[in-house]
């Protein structure tokens, strides 16, 4: 459930926190009062979409936040838990929106940030909003069948039939396109071929680029490589004058030194370590100056293996690795198109076997939702009668299209809701006939038929009472009342028929604060609550019989309670 909402800055509020409790609550006061924004507050907070203008006049950022509590048995929590988004032994999401007028929105899930999409994928799980335009909802088939799945609890088997389905297409689509046209084959085929041969043919390693551009740096500068290499070397055995010859004499003195103070033993060994080393370095030096010369034949083979690299590296990605990695998936796919007639034939098969296995799933999900379906007509059909709709014909069609051109992402059923409103009149489907009225009466009916099956914990209906009145709005209100009882309900609502019926009584207000409209709500009881009721039943003028009457309509909602 919703236990604690926090706004600041938003719209017309400057600064709000509520506490709510489990059951049915009503918010109420006169139109322009601000009831719609703590649904947009709400809204938001699940992941609807932020617009700069809904921050305060003259404040940078508004902040939204919202404490859920969700029972132990809710699949979200075991998500929640699985993400390492609350621990293992918590209950309780914590929520928190900040908008900006920089458009850098903020999003925080337990007090970590998090993307806007994590918002999206809690939000259909925790609250359903419900106004005018999700009645207008109610008129896409797709929506009808999505509700008559949710009432057959038919997910789990509609999730396998759209896996397989998945998974048929994408073999139509591989099928698909080996049966493409012949011609585009054969030109896709010629092209494949000449990349392939020509990546083949250059020979290209992995590492050669490197060891080229080294090679052709020695090539280039060889004639000052060769001065640097001979003056070292002279530098180190050349004549008397050169180091090795020098210290050759160093160690012998130091010899001479040792014999006379053994102390200074170890100078000779250094020296001669010393000379050692600097051989093996002046025959390196020997070495590495015999292999360099000036060649232009050479240097020229290897500016033009890498221009070629340079070349390959342009056409297949911009790097060797790359054109290697190009070159083996062009293999792979030629090796698709020698094997075309062998992979076309275990395609069709594979796909014969989805198909079959595709059926089979469509077939049982027809027959549920058929059986459903009359289950639904059924319980709907009782709740319209309790909301005065008595005389109304309600039922839900099943249509299957058993061909394979018939099968589509929720299977191979097209489902409908008809109504006829009036004696005599045959069903027609809902669009065609159903007033506003209607609609509300009807999606109220269907929440309520859904309400055990239903695991979202929070349903908010915004005003979904319009256009309806009297024995009607009083009959809804019951319904609402009783639809508490398996969620947390909030309804906005301009009817003391509906208002009475609540377990919980919030009244939005909109005064002046600082010389600045502010939006303000506070919880009614007892005679508070009455007053609110008797405004409701007749506007500015309450008197006396008209108190009575809105005490009579809350005793009579606590008496009868439910139908």
């Amino acid at each position: 459930m919703l236990a604690e909402l926090r706004i600041v800055n938003f719209a017309l509020i400057e600064q709000l926190s509520l506490q709510f409790q489990s059951g049915f609550t009503v918010l109420t006061g006169e139109t322009g009062a601000g009831k719609s924004l703590l649904i947009d507050a709400i809204a938001l907070l699940v992941g609807g979409r932020a617009l700069t203008d809904q921050i305060r006049s003259g404040e940078d950022e508004a902040q939204l936040e919202a404490a859920f509590h969700l029972p132990d048995t809710h699949p979200l929590l075991q998500r929640l838990r699985l993400h390492e988004i609350i621990a293992q032994n918590e209950s309780e999401l914590i929520l928190r929106r900040v908008l900006s007028r920089s458009g850098r929105h903020r999003v925080y899930v337990n007090g970590s940030l998090c993307p806007l999409r994590v918002l999206e994928e809690l939000g259909g799980t925790l609250v359903d909003i419900h106004g005018q335009h999700e009645q207008q909802s109610l008129l896409a088939t797709a929506k009808q069948l999505d509700a008559l799945d949710a009432f057959g609890r038919l997910y789990e088997l509609r999730g396998r039939y759209e896996q397989a389905y998945r998974e048929w297409k994408e073999l139509r689509t591989q099928l698909d396109a080996l049966q493409s046209d012949a011609v585009d084959r054969a030109r896709r085929d010629d092209m494949l071929r000449f990349q392939a041969q020509e990546i083949e043919q250059s020979g290209l390693l992995l590492d050669e680029e490197e060891r080229l551009r080294s090679e052709r740096q020695r090539l280039v500068h060889a004639h000052r490589l060769r001065e640097l290499v001979h003056e070292a070397h002279a530098e180190l055995q050349a004549d008397e004058q050169a180091v090795l010859t020098r210290l050759g004499r160093i160690s012998r003195t130091l010899a001479e030194l040792a014999q006379t103070d053994p102390t200074m033993g170890d100078c000779e060994q250094v020296a001669m370590d010393s000379a050692i080393q600097l051989k093996d370095l002046a025959g390196r030096l020997r070495d590495y100056a015999q292999q360099l010369e000036a060649d232009p034949d050479r240097q020229a083979v290897v500016e033009d293996r890498l221009d070629l690299i340079q070349r390959l590296k342009k056409k297949y990605g911009g790097s060797v690795e790359a054109v290697l990695a190009t070159g083996r998936r062009v293999q792979e796919e030629l090796q698709l198109f020698d094997n075309h007639e062998v992979r076309t034939a275990e395609l069709i098969a594979r796909l014969e076997e989805e198909a079959r296995r595709l059926h089979i799933l469509a077939q049982q999900l027809s027959k549920k939702r058929i059986e459903a379906a009359k289950r639904m007509t059924t319980l709907v059909g009782a709740e319209l009668a309790a909301l005065k709709m008595e005389q109304a014909i309600f039922q839900v069609t099943v249509v299957s299209d058993e061909s394979t051109e018939g099968l589509g992402q929720a299977g191979r059923d097209r489902v409908e809701f008809l109504l006829s409103s009036n004696l005599g009149e045959p069903p027609r489907p809902l669009g065609r006939v159903a007033s506003g009225g209607e609609l509300s009466r009807i999606m109220l009916a269907l929440k309520t038929v859904l309400a055990e099956k239903d695991q979202v914990p929070v349903l908010i209906f915004d005003e979904i009472d319009t256009g309806v009145g009297g024995a009607v709005a009083a009959a809804m209100g019951r319904r609402l009342r009783k639809l508490g009882t398996f969620h947390q309900v909030f309804c906005i609502t301009h009817l003391p028929q509906v208002a009475s019926q609540a377990e919980h009584h919030l009244l939005v207000e909109k005064g002046l604060e600082s010389q600045r409209a502010s939006t303000s709500v506070r919880t009614l009881k007892g005679m508070g609550r009455e007053e609110e009721i008797a405004r409701m039943l007749s506007g500015l003028t309450i008197t006396k019989k008209v108190r009575e009457t809105a005490a009579e309509l809350i005793a009579g909602a606590k008496g009868k309670g439910s139908e």
